[in-house]
């Protein structure tokens, strides 16, 4: 566990520290952005949450290289950490999803670390960004005020994960980056909320000619309207009910024409611009107008390549500096495992296996690994295509094609046993 020694440093902090900090603002349209009201437009809070969950959900595991050969690091205390459960607290999912969520509000995400007897990283514990601050000590590197404790720590205690930045410290939120085209969503949200609690809306008019004699006290309006309301207002039981009306008058329905008002079209714009600033498909965010068709597996490719993978790689060269000795970057790394997002169809991924193997270029376990199947008994073996082989070989093959006497009478002897 984490005593109140562990946060003292012996780097000196230069007195010309400078903090690189972040702040909310109130943006054009009126409407105050932060991470707490941008989340509350569905279509980003379904981008964050999105982001979120993929991370959550890959298996992030330390590798071994051997030679040409990889294998799992299962001896090492870090597997355990990033595989199963980084703290005494998160399991793995909890943990990098919470992360990944600060990342996609904030551009920040912090974990303190804590060694075994050997330095190695054997606890992760996040920290919210609001409670660090990140300074520039005089060596040039980063260290880190933990606002609570009034501590400051340095990297060898802190692992940190940021977004793209400008200061080369800390990560710039991509709520901030935003915040106009943020506060122009929140702004119509608001819009549209306002015109349905207090616009009028009416469903129709009952109108009366000049000619008759209008109706002076109000108690005789109320009384037509809701004789009229009683019995043909409200619900499927009263519809297509025959109405007559009398003295003159003459019923006009009304509606309220959303298109006109470009209140749905500035909406779909909205999700198109959170889509935008995160680089996720507009459709993984419920808006499909104006996209040709895409398969489910194209639509993941392009969320892996474009939303999901820059995140990856920043979490990867991150935990390959903070979380391993400088002696055993050489040896292992980091990665996530996101075979499953990429996997296709039943039908697909077979006769893609098919092509490998007839190609020799995949083997029978090579195959079973990605099924997440055990390995056979003599499943290493490769092919080679007849037409790729040399002419040694297909001479080989060709007399290997035609059986000898004694292979024929061993075939005999088979099928004559009763």
């Amino acid at each position: 566990m984490f005593s109140p020694s562990m946060f003292k440093t012996s780097a000196i902090i230069s007195s010309m520290a400078r903090s690189f900090g972040s702040g909310n603002r109130t943006t054009n349209s009126g409407v105050h952005v932060d991470e707490v009201t941008a989340m509350g437009n569905s279509a980003l809070n379904r981008a964050i949450t999105l982001l979120a969950t993929s991370v959550g959900q890959l298996n992030c595991e330390l590798y071994k290289r051997d030679g040409d050969k990889r294998d799992k690091a299962t001896e090492h205390p870090l597997y355990s950490v990033l595989r199963y459960q980084p703290n005494k607290k998160d399991t793995a999912f909890e943990y990098f999803e919470s992360g990944m969520g600060l990342l996609g509000l904030r551009g920040n995400f912090y974990a303190l670390k804590d060694h075994d007897e050997k330095m190695r990283v054997k606890e992760l514990i996040w920290v919210h960004p609001d409670n660090v601050q990140v300074l520039k000590g005089g060596d040039g590197l980063p260290y880190y005020h933990l606002i609570p404790e009034n501590k400051t720590v340095g990297m060898d205690l802190m692992h940190h994960v940021k977004g793209f930045s400008l200061n080369g410290f800390t990560g710039v939120s991509p709520i901030q980056t935003a915040t106009d085209s943020i506060g122009l969503v929140l702004a119509t949200e608001q819009h549209a909320s306002a015109v349905f609690s207090q616009g009028t809306t009416l469903s129709g008019v009952i109108e009366r000619p000049h000619e008759v004699e209008s109706l002076d006290k109000q108690t005789d309006i109320d009384n037509v309207l809701d004789t009229f309301a009683a019995r043909h207002v409200g619900g499927v039981r009263k519809a297509f009910k025959v109405a007559m009306l009398q003295e003159g008058m003459t019923y006009r329905q009304m509606s309220m024409n959303n298109n006109e008002a470009q209140m749905i079209e500035a909406r779909k714009m909205g999700i198109l611009d959170i889509a935008r600033l995160y680089g996720i498909p507009p459709s993984m965010l419920g808006e499909s107008a104006g996209e040709s068709y895409k398969s489910v597996e194209q639509t993941t490719l392009n969320y892996l390549v474009f939303a999901l993978m820059p995140w990856l790689k920043r979490w990867e060269s991150a935990m390959h500096r903070d979380l391993l000795l400088p002696e055993e970057r050489g040896t292992y790394f980091i990665e996530f495992n996101f075979s499953s997002l990429v996997r296709g169809d039943f039908k697909t991924r077979y006769d893609s296996y098919a092509i490998g193997r007839q190609w020799g270029f995949l083997s029978v376990n090579d195959i079973r690994r990605f099924e997440n199947l055990p390995p056979v008994e003599g499943g290493n073996e490769y092919l080679t295509p007849l037409n790729m082989q040399s002419p040694e070989d297909k001479k080989a093959a060709s007399q290997m094609s035609t059986a000898t006497p004694e292979q024929r009478l061993e075939i005999e002897k088979i099928l004559c046993r009763t």
